[in-house]
């Protein structure tokens, strides 16, 4: 695999200005051989400078020493290489100097001129010493070879090291473009694991923050009547038998109804488990992704899959609560229709925790329900009178706080207007608007 980010940082442990001790012992190695090199072309130019011959190995071992600096300063070893062209010495110096220099990001002017100028300087020393041997008599061709060994020798030791130079280079500046893509594309891709992630834990909590809300809803209304039915029961067993009996059968069936609401409830769940151990199991970050769309739509799909309850059953509620006790006043306006499943059973819901509260907190309280079918939304609303003084310590019914939110939220999810609060006259309303789509 490629290094890529801070991976890659951490691999630039080579000493001074090098990247890697590899990269340190290969310029060390040619700074040899070309030191080498250099030291010995300095004795024949030594001797035609007519200087001592250490003088002239001295200064080639020192000139060809520079191309150890060719990563840090080319310019510079470039220019050591054409000043010492003249010499005759440097050949490998000129040529790794050429190289490197074309191979760096530096400006194309200052790439042409510097590779004009080893040009020029290599045509004129090869001119100059192919005319004196000719002179000497040491070649014996026509003046036609002057030029072209110039243009020969200029053009070969320059073209090649410059041209691989630039494709190594070009080469160099797409892989740091792949490596930068591919540090972006892994960073994207982390991004999007961890909104996924996120996904799936909103997913989670929707799907939990609904299991509570429709357990409480089921729950609460239906034991909230049998605690009431049941009190009632022991208050007049021994006075009035035939209406202890008549409250004991309805305990039994709202005991009936409240098992039948939790084991649909308890289908739903059950049907969705194999896709939650699915979504569990895996790891990748594609299965991260199905995980929050399968917990998602496995929440849309729950809620629709209970059939009911239905505002056509909410006299049957609203008859619940008045057997149990409560003076309960109905009245609907509008044209009665059908609406969405979702609707209806919000609907539904808000009346019967509206309720289930009064049982709780007002016990003995006149309670009026009020449904208006509207053109494009449907409104209700629950108001009870202040309990009576001998009411107010009832059956003693805990409550956990979630009914108002469970209410709110529900409304909300469906884009409409929750509002509850006390009344002027000491009691209690609720009230809510549903967009009829």
């Amino acid at each position: 695999m490629t290094i890529t980010g801070e991976d890659h940082a951490r691999a630039l442990t080579g000493p001074w200005w090098w990247a890697r001790w590899r990269s340190a012992v290969l310029d060390g190695s040619v700074a040899l051989v070309s030191a080498v090199e250099c030291g010995a072309e300095g004795i024949p130019f030594a001797r035609d400078a007519g200087v001592p011959v250490w003088v002239g190995i001295v200064f080639g071992v020192i000139a060809g020493s520079v191309l150890l600096l060719r990563r840090k300063w080319p310019i510079a070893v470039v220019l050591v290489a054409i000043a010492i062209t003249p010499a005759q010495m440097g050949f490998l110096l000129g040529v790794v100097g050429l190289y490197t220099l074309a191979a760096c990001e530096l400006p194309r002017r200052v790439l042409a001129a510097l590779a004009g100028m080893s040009l020029l300087g290599t045509a004129v020393v090869t001119f100059v010493r192919v005319r004196q041997d000719m002179a000497r008599g040491d070649l014996t061709l026509g003046d036609w070879f002057l030029p072209f060994a110039a243009v020969t020798t200029a053009l070969g030791l320059t073209a090649p090291p410059l041209l691989l130079g630039l494709y190594v280079g070009a080469r160099r500046r797409l892989m740091e473009s792949l490596r930068e893509r591919a540090d972006s594309l892994e960073r994207e891709l982390q991004l999007l694991a961890e909104r996924a992630e996120e996904r799936a834990e909103w997913a989670r909590n929707e799907e939990r923050t609904r299991i509570a809300r429709e357990m409480h809803d089921v729950v609460a209304h239906r034991v909230s009547l049998m605690v009431v039915h049941a009190a009632a029961l022991q208050a007049v067993a021994r006075k009035d038998p035939e209406k202890a009996v008549r409250n004991a059968a309805l305990v039994g069936d709202m005991g009936r109804q409240a098992l039948t609401e939790l084991r649909e409830m308890l289908g739903v769940l059950r049907a969705g488990d194999g896709g939650g151990r699915r979504a569990a199991s895996a790891s990748s970050l594609a299965a991260v992704g199905e995980a929050a769309a399968a917990a998602a739509s496995r929440v849309a799909e729950a809620e629709g899959a209970m059939e009911g309850p239905w505002l056509s059953e909410l006299e049957e509620l609203v008859g619940q609560s008045a057997a149990a006790g409560m003076v309960v006043d109905l009245s609907v306006q509008g044209d009665v229709r059908s609406y969405a499943a979702e609707v209806e059973q919000t609907a539904y819901r808000v009346v019967q925790e509206a309720l289930t509260n009064v049982h709780k907190h007002a016990a003995g309280a006149k309670t009026y329900v009020r449904l208006a079918h509207r053109v494009s939304e449907i409104a209700m609303q629950v108001e009870n009178e202040p309990p009576p003084e001998p009411a107010s310590a009832s059956a003693g019914l805990p409550s956990g706080g979630n009914g108002l939110v469970g209410m709110r939220e529900r409304v909300a999810a469906l884009g409409g207007v929750f509002v509850s609060g006390p009344t002027d006259g000491g009691g209690f309303r609720v009230s809510a608007v549903i967009p009829a789509v």
